[in-house]
This record gives C-alpha cells, sequence and structure tokens, in this order.
C-alpha cells in the first residue's frame, strides 16, 4: 500500500515529494470520509477521494479500500462487495470490514478550515500572537499537507525557533506526504500553517509516531475539499 510522489519544495532543507490528486467536485455537504489507501481498482474510489455520505464504492473480490472517517474517527478496511459510505461508518455488502477507532482531531480541523474559508481572515485564537492557542492536534508527526491549487502552505514551529516547511507543488491538486519523504515534525510541539492569508495554530500530540500512522490522526488541511 505505496503512495507515488512528484517534486514540492521544502526550505530550508532538501526538496520534498508531492502526490498530485484527481480534482473533486464542490460538495453540498461535508465529506465524511477520505479514502486513506487502494489495492485493486475499486470501482468510485481514488486515493485522497473525498467521500460524501450516500457515495457508493464497489470492490471485486480482491480490491480493498482503507476509509478514514473524520468525524467519528473510524479507520474502515474493507475487502471486496459495496461499501455505502455513511456519516459515521459505512455499510458494507458482500464484503468484509475491519473497523478500528484512531486518536483524532480531524472533525476540528475541519471546521477551522470551513470557518478560515468563509471568513477570509486570519484564523488564531489566544490573547496575542506569541502566545497562540492551538485549535487542533495531530496525532501523527508526519503529517500528510494538502496543498491548494496555486498557494504554498507554510509551516513553522512557534516553541522553538528554526523549523520552517514551504510546501509547493505543480499540477491541479496535490498533498504532500512528509511520510514518504521519511521527515517528522517534533511530538509535543506547537506549530502554525499559513496559506492564502489564512493562518491556524495547532499541536502535536507528545505521543505521536513519525511514518504512516492513520491518516485521520495526521491529516493537515487548511481549506475544505471541493
Amino acid at each position: 500500500m505505496n503512495m507515488t510522489s512528484a517534486a514540492a519544495i521544502l526550505l530550508p532543507s532538501a526538496a520534498l515529494i508531492a502526490i498530485p490528486l484527481a480534482a473533486g467536485p464542490a460538495f453540498a455537504q461535508p465529506p465524511a470520509a477520505v479514502v486513506e489507501d487502494v489495492v485493486g481498482a475499486p470501482l468510485g474510489a481514488e486515493l485522497m477521494d473525498y467521500m460524501a455520505p450516500g457515495k457508493v464504492i464497489v470492490l471485486g473480490p480482491k480490491d480493498v479500500v482503507v476509509l478514514a472517517y473524520l468525524q467519528s474517527c473510524w479507520r474502515e478496511t474493507i475487502t471486496g462487495g459495496s461499501v455505502k459510505i455513511g456519516a459515521e461508518q459505512s455499510e458494507v455488502a458482500g464484503g468484509s470490514v475491519e473497523r478500528a477507532k484512531v486518536p483524532c482531531d480531524a472533525g476540528k480541523m475541519a471546521q477551522t478550515a470551513e470557518l478560515a474559508s468563509k471568513s477570509g481572515a486570519m484564523i488564531l485564537r489566544g490573547a496575542r500572537a506569541l502566545d497562540p492557542r492551538a485549535q487542533f492536534t495531530l496525532y501523527g508527526a508526519s503529517p500528510l499537507v494538502v496543498i491548494p491549487q496555486g498557494l504554498s502552505v507554510v509551516i513553522e514551529r512557534l516553541d522553538a525557533a528554526g523549523e520552517r516547511y514551504e510546501l509547493s507543488r505543480a499540477g491541479r491538486r496535490s498533498f504532500y506526504d512528509f511520510a514518504a519523504d521519511g521527515k517528522a515534525i517534533a511530538p509535543g510541539g506547537l506549530y502554525r500553517a499559513s496559506v492564502g492569508g489564512v493562518r491556524v495554530v495547532f499541536s502535536v500530540d507528545a505521543d505521536a509516531k513519525p511514518g504512516r500512522t492513520p491518516l485521520a490522526g495526521r491529516l493537515l488541511q487548511l481549506r475544505p475539499p471541493g
């Protein structure tokens, strides 16, 4: 279950690898889940597709899809059959499903992204810019960062000096996976992420591990999908 990669930019270290995403439709309602991984050629699901409730995926007998639910924090590994996306978990017919609850704050992150998108303003909480409070927490130390078209995402550590990343990409839509490049940010750290004039603050759980930990716990998206 590997993710292919193409180029992005990391400052101050070497060039990063970003993964192009297929363009997605605007959602009438927020997506419930993200496709974390696929094996085979399931119909209706590709890597990093956003899934709204009611969406149907059809799997061959040996096809596998891994879904990360953003509000309920369920991680589902589904083999074969048909899958109907629900608000908090899938309905699976003719296949098997393994579910595990994972630590995640993806719902709060999505609400922050929605608020930032609608307001067009800097979103920071805390009395002083030098002492911000985290708006959400990442539970994996190797974030998967969604990079909007035509913009760069800047991640800066606030509680220690010298750690800064600038991520950009070519192509219509992509993301950068720290895990694919063997990189990680600091467990217990406090960070600010900026894109297109919007800034948010997040923390990294003290027990966060590097690498491909469950997607719902390490997804970093500063704008709603659509």
